[in-house]
């Protein structure tokens, strides 16, 4: 222990000298002033830095330029970054600055660093192995996250949870005085408290009982605090959500454009509760249409500062799981007061629009409004309406579809990429488990109120964007959308090319028709579900931030989110800043809009990994009845372990393990997204039809393993 101790003395004091020589432009000292930079005055001292610097000069971390004085070889010793585990326990080190290559690090020198943690690593001179650079931790920055959830496994003495994380590798062990309730084999939610210094396992208390492991209620709430979603609301919250008064009065009324009178419905989907769009249709007498896009004015009832937005602000959106929202607003607001709910008046924020027969914007304003939905369709309501041309207000909803084509097919011509992407959902019994898988399909109805979102997100952002082109900035929330990372996208056109499907790379525009037809060409394909994900994942990802900046995949120059701010945060922000601006106000602080927008965006990913959290679950649920049953699949993924399989008929998705492939050893391809045997040079591609047996299925971890079948 003593030895190690030492050692980690002279790590440390390594990166002492290593700092000094970075601060001081690399100049070269020798062992008397560098003690002397680092205030300390001993012998003892100064003897043990010129020891280190003899020994790493050695290791190549430093070079002698004259007798008796150093300097760093490299100035890139000590690199900060987020730990990246791997399943055999080591990890590579992604770093902050992207022109630096990852860093490997081995499980004896991770110092207790857990996946996503920021950590600070010394980089060791010499490759080794021929492998990239490698490293050790020398200091955790900070913990990515410090609670888990698991199952309890408790004995008399003592108690440990084993986490659900396949990246978290360590036992918790949790004192018997801190295990809450829990009973051994329950599913819990554990916050780690310490990690002694030399210990194998972090200890921890546990701090939510989700209940008996393999319940669907258990499960859900599992995912939900995986991803760092609160249970429920904080009685405060609901307190203060409770006290908003239903009814609108005639005070609030003051000083909005009243369409009450105006013909104005609702379309969602069936099981919908929170409605927070409606549209407006009017004929005007010189033959154009007056339509509005009304958002429930949440900003009227959500004030800055309160418990209300603290709590809003936090969870940034509500999370759709499987079988059940979580929404950022108490049910008070989400499915009550704010709820665009029929023969109510409603308070809204709108965008409305002048448009002509061949749907152009003629005229625009902004501003809050009051409205009296006549009616609530489903879309599958508003779809027979377009189908039969018949039903309640079939005039409107047939004009507004017509329009709605026409403002489509300009988005397409300017350059906006289709992504029809297919969307599972479950048939659920009344426990919740899966009894049927289905795809949901896209039509008229849905599009048609998407093309009015998105036209309004549009023109609001739009209008911010070039009041601001003079001498003031306007501080604003775009939705921003960057070009795609060309190696990318090079790699998914040869891919797409095997398909017969050709990718003109020559401008953007071009790359944008060009994936449109593949979009159009493969619907209904086997491949449509492969082809479309990997061409959303050769895109950048969609953010949210105060930039002005284009959205490459609606080819529009400016984008917001103004239409759902009963779901999301960003929304909320938006409102308050349009009505601030309408208002005649004046900028504000860009650097916490820019910070919210983060959070927001980080936020927005998180849901949308436990909502593909939540539909693995109830795969992996489906398909445990269906254990040693045959099917046929699509390979939708291919890594150096296994390769991933979507049986075509259910779209559920399992691996096949390359150890359980006998016939040969399979190497991983990565440019040409295939695995190859070594011998037979037998090849498995992404897109290749296969058959699988379903072997295994563990529903605490979601995982599905496939046999493959071979010819």
């Amino acid at each position: 222990m003593a030895k190690n101790k030492n050692s980690q003395v002279k790590l440390v004091l390594t990166q002492m000298i290593s700092d000094i020589f970075e601060k001081n432009k690399n100049v070269a000292l020798n062992h008397k002033q560098i003690a002397s930079k680092l205030n300390l005055k001993d012998a003892d001292s100064a003897n043990t830095i010129l020891e280190i610097l003899v020994e790493q000069t050695n290791k190549g971390l430093f070079i002698r330029p004259e007798r008796g004085k150093f300097r760093l070889k490299d100035l890139k010793t000590f690199v900060t970054g987020t730990v990246d585990m791997t399943a055999d326990g080591s990890a590579f080190i992604i770093p902050d600055d992207e022109f630096e290559k990852d860093i490997f690090v081995a499980p004896r020198k991770l110092r207790n660093a857990l996946d996503g943690d920021k950590v600070k690593v010394y980089v060791f001179a010499k490759k080794t192995s021929g492998r990239k650079k490698e490293g050790e931790v020398v200091e955790i920055i900070s913990r990515a996250k410090t609670e888990f959830i698991g199952v309890a496994k408790i004995s008399e003495r003592f108690a440990f949870i084993i986490p659900d994380d396949r990246k978290m590798l360590h036992d918790i062990f949790v004192p018997l005085s801190d295990l809450n309730g829990a009973k051994n084999g329950q599913k819990v939610q554990v916050s780690i408290t310490d990690w002694p210094e030399g210990a194998k396992n972090p200890i921890g208390k546990i701090i939510n009982v989700l209940g008996t492991q393999g319940e669907n209620n258990t499960e859900m709430n599992a995912i939900l605090a995986q991803y760092g979603f609160p249970l429920s609301f904080p009685a405060d919250v609901e307190q203060e959500a409770n006290e908003i008064p239903e009814n609108v009065t005639e005070i609030e009324i003051k000083g909005r454009r009243d369409f009450r009178d105006t013909i104005t419905f609702t379309i969602d989907p069936a099981d919908a509760k929170d409605f927070d769009d409606a549209i407006s249709f009017k004929k005007l007498t010189n033959g154009n249409y007056e339509i509005g896009v009304h958002i429930a004015d949440v900003s009227h009832y959500v004030k800055p500062n309160t418990k209300l937005d603290k709590e809003a602000y936090e969870r940034a959106t509500s999370v759709y799981l499987v079988d059940r929202v979580i929404p950022m607003l108490p049910e008070r607001l989400s499915n009550g007061v704010c709820s665009l709910r029929p023969n109510e008046d409603k308070l809204c924020f709108a965008a409305v629009f002048e448009l002509d027969e061949q749907a152009n914007v003629l005229s625009q304003w902004f501003g809050r409004t009051v409205i009296h939905s006549n009616r609530r369709f489903s879309y599958e309501e508003a779809q027979e309406v377009i189908e039969t041309k018949q039903g309640d207000f079939a005039q409107e909803i047939l004009k507004l579809n017509e329009l709605a084509y026409i403002l489509r097919d300009k988005k397409f011509k300017e350059g906006a990429i289709s992504f029809e992407s297919t969307e599972v959902k479950f048939k659920l019994d009344e426990h919740g488990k899966p009894t049927g898988v289905y795809v949901k399909e896209r039509k008229d109805a849905h599009k048609l109120i998407e093309d009015y979102m998105l036209l309004a997100n549009r023109k609001v952002a739009e209008f911010i964007a070039k009041k601001g082109k003079g001498k003031q900035k306007y501080t604003f929330v775009y939705r921003s959308h960057d070009t795609p990372n060309l190696e990318n996208l090079n790699n998914f056109a040869a891919f797409a090319s095997r398909f017969g499907y050709k990718i003109n790379m020559k401008t953007d525009k071009e790359i944008a028709k060009s994936l449109n037809h593949l979009m159009d060409d493969v619907e209904g394909k086997k491949e449509q579900n492969i082809l479309t994900q990997l061409a959303i994942r050769s895109m950048a990802k969609a953010i949210y931030t105060t930039k002005k900046t284009s959205h490459y995949g609606l080819a529009f120059d400016y984008y917001t989110h103004f239409t759902s701010p009963i779901r999301r945060y960003p929304d909320v922000m938006v409102h308050r800043l349009l009505a601030l601006y309408l208002d005649g106000g004046k900028s504000t602080n860009e650097e916490e809009y820019e910070t919210a927008s983060s959070h927001s965006s980080a936020m927005e990913k998180r849901a949308s990994d436990a909502e593909r959290a939540s539909i693995k679950y109830k795969q992996a649920e489906y398909l445990e009845d269906n254990v040693g049953n045959v099917f046929t699949g699509i390979i939708s993924g291919v890594t150096e372990w296994g390769m991933y399989v979507e049986i075509i008929e259910n779209k559920c998705e399992g691996m096949i393990r390359l150890r359980d492939i006998t016939d040969d050893f399979y190497v991983l391809d990565e440019k040409n997204y295939c695995i190859i045997g070594q011998r037979k040079h037998k090849k498995y591609q992404l897109g290749d039809e296969v058959q699988v047996r379903v072997k295994k299925v563990d529903l605490s971890k979601r995982q599905i393993d496939f046999s493959l079948i071979q010819e």
